[in-house]
């Protein structure tokens, strides 16, 4: 795969992920947050397993395959379903175009996270684009009270934490080399939590599952087991700060599916509010890019004048 190829599969992935939101939205119609998580965690594990037992069997042959790999993809998977959970209850009630730029929200709270666990301070990138973000969500919110996010808002705006928590311990097990394996693994542990919480606290029907199963295989297989190994393949040959600029484009599409198939509509403020939001993702990713460059700039020797 080139690197053209590569950032053309991250913008598909992109357009997947934004979409998706349209059909996480609409199985709520007909199953409850965690029966759709269980199916959605359930489906995408099962699709991934023979590829994730092959690369296995080659961590087994290269003697990398470490105890410690488990911990991780567990925790991991817990993350996950904590983040889903929140995102699919709040998404009941808060408008795709809404859910969409307050999930996005994890990229600026990731450096926080990350700073939390290893003691590594952010850049200085961080504190402009926290402040683009919290301007962008007061904006959102009519740029009163904020009474105007609701309940299902603030639940999409927590999950962001979870999120960012989440892509920490991805990073954390990406020197185990198992990425499919990871994936698989975090996906069956959503899947038996979700499986779990549903059975406790949910009244699911078959006819509920047979009214989401659209919803939940285009969820199951697409935005998660497809896309996630698209991520995988193109990180491959994409920087990851430009590959991180390209997936954050998932909160234009999840805008414009909303606008074109639910007719979703926000006022200008509103729209402020979500470029700022937008913004501050880019800036979060590009900046400390651009500070290294600018930085490699001044350090280079100018070269000698010439005299006349």
């Amino acid at each position: 795969m080139s690197r053209l190829n590569a950032d053309i599969a991250l913008l598909f992935a992109a357009s997947v992920w934004g979409v998706a939101f349209l059909f996480q939205k609409s199985a709520m119609d007909h199953v409850g947050p965690l029966a759709f998580i269980a199916a959605r965690g359930g489906l995408a594990a099962l699709t991934l397993a023979p590829l994730a037992w092959r690369e296995h069997r080659r961590a087994q042959a290269a003697g990398t395959a470490g105890p410690g790999f488990w911990s991780i993809a567990v925790w991991g998977g817990a993350a996950f379903f904590v983040a889903a959970w929140l995102q699919q209850s709040g998404i009941r009630t808060a408008t795709v175009t809404n859910t969409g730029f307050l999930t996005a929200l994890y990229v600026v709270l990731t450096p926080f996270v990350a700073w939390t666990w290893s003691g590594k301070r952010p850049s200085p990138a961080v504190w402009p684009a926290v402040a683009l973000s919290t301007l962008g969500t007061w904006l959102l919110g009519g740029g009163g009270t904020l009474s105007g996010l609701g309940y299902g808002d603030w639940l999409v705006a927590l999950c962001a934490l979870f999120w960012a928590i989440h892509v920490v311990i991805t990073g954390r097990a990406a020197p185990f080399g198992r990425p499919i394996g990871f994936t698989a693994v975090q996906f069956a542990v959503v899947a038996v939590l979700a499986a779990l919480g549903s059975a406790l606290l949910e009244t699911t029907t078959l006819t509920g599952l047979a009214g989401a199963a659209p919803d939940i295989l285009y969820v199951g297989l697409l935005s998660s087991a497809l896309t996630f190994t698209i991520l995988t393949v193109a990180l491959q040959r994409t920087p990851p700060s430009e590959a991180a600029v390209i997936v954050s484009m998932e909160t234009v599409f999840a805008a414009l599916a909303a606008c074109l198939v639910l007719g979703e509509r926000l006022p200008a403020i509103g729209w402020l509010g979500a470029g700022l939001i937008l913004g501050a993702t880019l800036l979060l990713q590009v900046g400390p890019a651009i500070g290294v460059r600018l930085g490699r700039a001044r350090a280079a020797p100018r070269g000698r004048t010439r005299r006349t």
